[in-house]
């Protein structure tokens, strides 16, 4: 199952930043067993917040041109505070740096102004069809499907 982290973009300038907003439900299924009687949001969905909030960064910037970014590595990961329903992680990121099929990010989430995760993160950047030239088609749905949220999720692109 996969779940968006991002209910929101704020902001983009492709190629430097983005800013994003994910807000906590009690209905999020994850929350009910973490923890009972004290729901918070998992530390691997904040920095999965992250990584998602950094992909949507990259697809923009390379222009819709990859249909898969994962996260290859997360390397100074901080946790500072917890994350609650009915509140919302507050995302920055910024570029740092890419490569031939990687972009390197620093990102962070704040919840009210104070810290909550910080992490300096990888992504790989491919195509399905680099792997198995027969799965281009999949990569075409892959790319349409995310332009289609990215409409929905920003809209005061141009």
């Amino acid at each position: 199952m996969k779940f968006c982290l991002v209910d929101r973009i704020n902001s983009l300038v492709p190629g430097e930043s983005i800013q994003t907003i994910k807000n906590v439900s009690l209905a999020e299924e994850y929350l009910q067993d973490h923890f009972p009687g004290f729901s918070v949001l998992p530390g691997v969905m904040m920095v999965e917040c992250l990584v998602q909030s950094c992909a949507w960064l990259s697809r923009v910037t390379d222009n819709f041109q990859y249909s898969t970014l994962l996260l290859k590595q997360a390397r100074a990961v901080k946790f500072n505070n917890f994350l609650k329903p009915g509140q919302t992680l507050e995302v920055t990121a910024t570029l740092r740096s890419t490569d031939v099929g990687t972009a390197e990010f620093m990102a962070s989430g704040t919840v009210n102004g104070q810290s909550a995760v910080s992490a300096r993160l990888l992504l790989t950047r491919q195509n399905l069809a680099d792997l198995n030239p027969a799965l281009a088609e999949n990569d075409a749905r892959l790319i349409a499907s995310m332009k289609d949220l990215y409409q929905q999720m920003y809209s005061a692109q141009p």
